[in-house]
């Protein structure tokens, strides 16, 4: 898989960044930045292809998910993340997951293999179209959801079941809500003071 690794202060914890359909491992460098510039930055490309755009899973069409690839593909980037985090000495429960569209999603599938692994996640325009089985134990996660209101490609029923799979299972919970399926400035904004308070 195609990464960035860049560390900026020993031991300081670790965005794993993960871009949404299209994008690259540097997109949502940026936004780590503005989130804190102290935070070491592991930026990941997909290596899943759809009409040439990168993509961390399959699909057979907006959001219809190739649920099989999914389940597989969580667990193979998880094994790439750890691998990594060996390679770079950092622990999983000190990186924060921040995903955008695609790389939230991934993001949350990991979350749900792995319930043991990410304590914080900030995952911008999610989507998870399944009811989830498992009643994993979050109370010692916390995640940031920024939501779409008219966002034409995550309905506002499928943001109210992301929030819902956090709330079940008793992760801290923060919601922003932005027009679209964006990530804009403001919410950016929010992201940090959610993050660094």
């Amino acid at each position: 898989m195609k990464y960035i690794y860049q560390e900026k202060k020993k031991g300081a914890p670790v965005f794993i960044l993960l871009h949404g359909t299209g994008g690259t491992e540097s997109d949502l460098i940026s936004l780590a930045e503005l989130l804190n510039p102290e935070y070491n930055v592991f930026g990941i490309r997909g290596n899943v292809q759809e009409n040439g755009m990168n993509r961390f899973f399959k699909r057979h069409g907006e959001g219809d998910y190739d649920w099989e690839d999914f389940d597989f593909r969580g667990k193979e980037l998880f094994n790439f993340i750890v691998e990594k985090s060996k390679e770079y000495d950092f622990k999983l429960e000190d990186a924060v997951l921040v995903g955008f569209s695609n790389g939230s999603n991934i993001a949350m599938k990991m979350m749900l293999q792995q319930p043991d692994a990410f304590k914080k996640a900030a995952l911008f325009a999610p989507m998870y179209p399944a009811d989830v089985a498992e009643k994993h134990d979050f109370s010692d996660v916390k995640v940031f959801l920024s939501l779409g209101k008219g966002d034409p490609v995550v309905p506002e029923v499928e943001s109210e079941r992301v929030i819902s799979i956090f709330n079940d299972r008793a992760a801290d919970v923060t919601t922003a809500w932005v027009m679209g399926h964006s990530l804009t400035q403001e919410v950016a904004m929010e992201a940090k003071n959610w993050l660094n308070n």
